[in-house]
């Protein structure tokens, strides 16, 4: 054995001639002086593993330059010291930024938005909140207008993918501590503790790319049916929005206009449905809490588990761990976030296209484009429906849109927006199959069952137990209580 501790060579003994000695043992690289203490070989210009140089860290971390290692060490250190919750958010920031900086596959990169598009963007938005006036009763819900570039998409959206994640992500933060035998969880204590914290920050890597990605392709804050940004705020990119309509051949007004009516109208349904957010999150979290982890894939991957090798960890979420149960719970938690989806998309889709039919010439052509667009979603989709065991996609878009449509014909405007009043008033599953069973179905009177409410109230204190039932057919459509 050595009897240099960790290979780190000693300082040579002082030369016998002196500066002679020095100055000759230098030109002949032999020795090494205090300049290299970690006897690492420096070559030259060249920088870590030059030609002839013999770098241990060559194995580990392949050909890099010292401030490649430098940020290499940097980002170890992130993984092992993270202490927070379930994913890295820190780490997830970085990333996403980090993929936005580089670029879009067909070479655009991210640009600050000057003043001209903030000006168009906030006109048309406020010409679409005129337009929905008449294909809606819901007031405006966008206090603000705003145009972002993807960075500031990402800054702005990542709370809503915390809310979103985390359930899932604590999971398996949970799961990599069952699968060891409980005699062994005690034992193991730091390295379930140094598991969990590279989990963390592998989570942290994959969501950071797969948000960083969506930048690239989202053209506002509700893109997925979700409210991501700021209560309240209408928010358009404008890079994004110039390359969803390159190809179409469509006047660059007319689509930024018909996207600022999607994003409008998205934010009048969030703005002046209370409910519908959490209804919309809870139901993620519900389905959330139905899926398992594949504990035989994560053993496999704990038993083999190399602290050298990280990516083991990251190869094995990218694969996905996650088996949905089959359960009627958890396909009852499906069902309902499915729809949930559907209606709100179908609602939008509907009421857009009410707004926009008789203006834009371009309507019916950009109204199909972004069905497909919603029906197929792309790769960021798909990557957190690899991560959190869920495609955020409305399968039931269509069927909701006619729904919606036939509702307004049926109902008028007022009527049909009446049915965001409660959850318990929407469509069901049962009714996209037979729409114009629902919408035909006889009416509960409102006005009567509100006056009847506060007659009671007054009388009791209490209210009455009514149920839809009681006014006749089931307005769920199925029959049952």
């Amino acid at each position: 054995m050595s009897d240099t501790p960790f290979g780190f060579g000693l300082p040579p003994e002082e030369p016998e001639n002196g500066d002679e000695g020095k100055k000759k043992d230098q030109q002949s690289g032999g020795g090494q002086g205090p300049a290299n203490p970690f006897g690492f070989g420096l070559s030259g210009a060249g920088g870590l593993g030059g030609p002839g140089a013999d770098n241990p860290l060559a194995a580990m971390f392949g050909s890099l330059n010292p401030a490649d290692l430098g940020a290499a060490f940097q980002q170890l250190g992130q993984m092992l010291s993270y202490e927070g919750g379930p994913v890295n958010w820190d780490m997830a920031k970085q990333i996403a930024r980090q993929t936005v900086s580089q670029g879009t596959p067909d070479g655009v990169k991210d640009a600050s938005v000057g003043p001209a598009e903030r000006s168009a963007v906030q006109e048309a938005v406020r010409l679409a909140d005129l337009w929905l006036d008449d294909a809606t009763s819901l007031p405006s819900g966008a206090g603000s207008a705003v145009a972002w570039s993807r960075a500031e998409w990402v800054e702005a959206t990542l709370p809503a993918w915390k809310e979103l994640v985390d359930p899932v992500a604590e999971r398996v933060g949970a799961a990599m501590g069952d699968v060891l035998p409980e005699e062994m969880q005690a034992m193991a204590g730091p390295l379930i503790g140094m598991m969990r914290s590279m989990g963390g920050a592998m989570f942290g890597t994959q969501i950071g790319q797969a948000v960083g990605v969506l930048a690239g392709e989202v053209v506002g804050s509700t893109d997925i049916g979700l409210p991501l940004g700021p209560a309240g705020k209408a928010a358009l990119l404008p890079l994004n929005i110039e390359a969803f309509g390159k190809d179409l051949g469509v006047p660059k007004d007319e689509v930024r206009l018909y996207l600022a009516l999607r994003e409008a109208a998205h934010q009048r349904l969030f703005a002046h449905v209370p409910w519908l957010r959490s209804h919309l999150f809870g139901a993620v979290d519900g389905y959330a809490r139905g899926i398992k982890v594949d504990t035989a894939k994560l053993e496999d991957v704990v038993g083999q588990f190399d602290p050298q090798n990280p990516e083991q960890l990251q190869d094995a979420l990218q694969q996905g761990m996650f088996q949905p149960e089959d359960t009627p719970e958890q396909k009852a938690a499906l069902a309902r976030l499915e729809t949930a989806l559907a209606l709100v998309e179908g609602w939008v889709d509907a009421v857009v296209h009410a707004a926009a039919k008789p203006r834009l010439t371009s309507a019916d052509a950009l109204r199909e484009t972004l069905r497909r667009r919603r029906a197929t979603g792309g790769p960021a989709e798909q990557t957190f429906a690899t991560l959190i065991g869920l495609e955020l996609r409305p399968r039931r878009l269509r069927d909701a849109s006619r729904l919606w449509a036939s509702l307004t014909d049926a109902r008028g405007v007022d009527g049909r927006d009446a049915l965001w009043a409660h959850p318990d008033m929407l469509p069901t599953a049962t009714d996209l199959d037979d729409p114009d069973g629902f919408v035909h179905r006889e009416q509960l009177d409102f006005s009567e069952l509100d006056k009847m409410l506060g007659e009671a109230a007054d009388g009791t204190g209490e209210k009455p137990n009514l149920k839809k039932g009681d006014a006749g057919d089931d307005a769920k459509g199925d029959g049952t209580e």
